[in-house]
């Protein structure tokens, strides 16, 4: 009776650990996909373009027709504090308001991890661009037919921001278009990054999507206040390409994006 009590005992222990090894110490190997989402909103409100009336708070009415912005270079932190660097070659994405399809974007072959962070580069870094029209791959032909492209010689759009607006001092509607990109010997190009809420749980059999939040009203009423009025050239149209208001504008960018959640199903 002894022996067998002794056995009953070994076997509950035994099963006790093998148990403890299942919850706790998840084997985690292999890729998988990861969906990186862009929502873009102007404020609190979901942004609807060409018939949604959008006040800054420069008391500004914008009517947005385009909001187009390239994605690129997208680096995921681990839980462990080390880090994945997307493929160079395949980290260049373009995000179209007026195309759904633009919004997603599907990151393959992914190594298996709890992820806490994801970073992006908003444009095109200057490394790429300096490797040449010949160096772009596809991406050129791409952002030619997504017009974020002035010519190669001028560089890449990395941002277009457009529409009409009206403000107290301009009583019918007006256009305006907001690019950023090279401008002589300033870049302008930037990177963002973000903490995520919950862990993104990349596994063989699991796709987390990060569902970002892109408030586009924090590119000219962000930290830096840019009044679209005081751009109008003679009535013409505000067009803010260049100048001081710039790196202003790009410094905009880096409030402009906040994670709202993640999916891990």
């Amino acid at each position: 009776m002894k022996n067998l009590l002794n056995k009953a005992i070994a076997i509950i222990a035994l099963s006790t650990v093998f148990t403890g090894c299942t919850n706790n110490d998840e084997v985690i190997s292999g890729t998988g996909n990861l969906g990186v989402e862009f929502d873009n909103s102007f404020g609190s409100n979901d942004l609807i373009l060409n018939t949604q009336a959008n006040m800054t708070s420069n008391g500004e009415i914008l009517k947005i027709n385009t909001v187009k912005y390239i994605i690129s270079n997208i680096v995921l932190t681990k839980e462990d504090g080390t880090t994945f660097t997307y493929p160079k070659s395949e980290s260049y994405f373009i995000v179209d308001e007026a195309t759904e399809a633009s919004h997603l974007l599907e990151l393959t072959n992914v190594p298996a991890a709890n992820y806490t962070k994801v970073k992006f580069g908003i444009g095109v870094d200057k490394a790429q661009w300096e490797l040449g029209a010949a160096g772009q791959g596809n991406f050129l032909a791409t952002a030619q037919a997504a017009d974020m492209l002035w010519s190669w010689s001028a560089g890449y759009k990395f941002l277009a921001f457009e529409g009409t607006f009206t403000s107290a001092t301009v009583a019918n509607s007006t256009s305006f278009m907001v690019h950023t990109g090279q401008t002589g010997t300033n870049y302008n190009y930037t990177e963002v990054t973000l903490d995520l809420p919950t862990k993104a749980m990349v596994r063989t059999t699991v796709a987390p999507e990060i569902h970002v939040v892109a408030d586009v009203s924090k590119i000219i009423d962000g930290t830096n206040k840019i009044k679209l009025s005081d751009n109008n050239m003679g009535g013409m149209g505000a067009m803010i390409m260049g100048g001081t208001n710039l790196p202003l504008i790009t410094a905009n960018l880096n409030g402009m994006f906040t994670v709202a959640h993640v999916h891990n199903d």
